[in-house]
């Protein structure tokens, strides 16, 4: 509990200083228009990343503390990667990404299209996060007699050897990553996901980029 609170007090601190600082801003005196719009901005972006984080803080506790439940139902679990796509389009038409996809026609798999959907977004985004501007994404619904593998392969900063289990702990940020926004939440929660599901998710490093992959039984 002490560190938990520890490393959410420390995730917190940066938004909730930059509002401090834009706050006391505005209150000095009265702001050209300019300055007003680029301090409401801020103002804007610091609440949404600390709503982030208390949803997030959120869904970790019930998860770990098991007050969800995952309620598997046999599924097209096509139709749950096509639904975190569309979360993710905004972003990757931003950065002119190109989703090269291998489904095949139909992939049934006891799952929670909620919960599940959640994790595969997670993946998604990362790959889209550290993916250069124009990049290839390829992701693959993959089967065999024992599990279903979702696959998604980014061709970006990836990832320093070793660091293959660590990209999974809360909060952790990798090596590479430093300059770019984030939280260290996505991959530790889809892990969590996947693992309720009775499946694993794995990191293999590439040259470049990363392959993510979630197997399911079958």
């Amino acid at each position: 509990i002490q560190k938990l609170i520890s490393e959410t007090a420390h995730q917190m601190r940066t938004p909730l200083a930059n509002m401090e600082t834009y706050l006391e801003l505005l209150k000095e005196g009265d702001p050209d228009r300019e300055m007003a719009g680029r301090a409401m901005e801020a103002l804007e972006e610091s609440r949404r990343k600390l709503a982030f984080l208390a949803e997030n803080f959120i869904k970790m506790s019930r998860l770990e503390q098991g007050l969800i439940q995952i309620r598997k139902e046999e599924k097209n679990i096509l139709d749950t990667v096509r639904n975190a796509f569309g979360q993710i389009q905004n972003q990757a038409e931003e950065k002119q990404i190109d989703f090269e996809i291998h489904f095949p026609e139909k992939a049934e798999c006891s799952h929670d299209s909620n919960w599940m959907g959640e994790a595969i977004y997670n993946l998604l985004d990362n790959a889209v996060k550290y993916s250069p501007v124009g990049g290839r994404i390829r992701v693959s619904v993959l089967e065999n007699e024992m599990f279903l593998k979702i696959q998604v392969e980014d061709q970006g900063i990836g990832i320093d050897p070793g660091e293959e289990p660590e990209i999974f702990r809360r909060f952790y940020r990798g090596r590479r990553v430093k300059s770019q926004e984030g939280f260290g939440i996505g991959l530790y929660l889809s892990r969590e996901i996947v693992d309720r599901h009775g499946g694993f998710l794995t990191a293999k490093r590439q040259d470049p980029g990363l392959l993510m992959e979630i197997s399911l039984p079958r």
